[in-house]
């Protein structure tokens, strides 16, 4: 069929839109927190949506909001760092480098992955 190309992704995405926080990483300078909300993810990428596209190569640390509760009263983000691999119109794609879960009100992160 001409005009369609397989999805050439090693990993499956799923459709999620999770509420997050993000910065860039950039030398010798204090990043900002900005807000967006998660448009797709997978266990080696995700992408977003935010007010402004990312310089592609850039170095991005996310937090996530989770939909789960720990022992039912502390709230979990997910926290990835990754790179900007495409970003237009507000929409960026990331390349995961490492990711883990931090409970608020606890003092641990629950996993780890680099």
């Amino acid at each position: 069929m001409k005009g369609i190309t397989p999805d050439r992704r090693k990993s499956q995405r799923y459709d999620v839109h999770l509420p997050l926080r993000y910065r860039m990483s950039l030398r010798g300078t204090e990043s900002r927190w900005n807000s967006g909300v998660t448009r797709d993810m997978s266990k080696e990428g995700l992408a977003f949506k935010s007010r402004r596209s990312l310089p592609i190569g850039a170095h991005v640390e996310l937090r996530i909001d989770w939909p789960v509760r720990h022992q039912s009263a502390n709230t979990i983000d997910l926290q990835v760092t990754g790179f900007v691999i495409r970003s237009e119109n507000g929409r960026t794609a990331v390349r995961l480098s490492s990711h883990r879960f931090l409970v608020h009100g606890g003092a641990k992160a629950l996993s780890k992955t680099a």
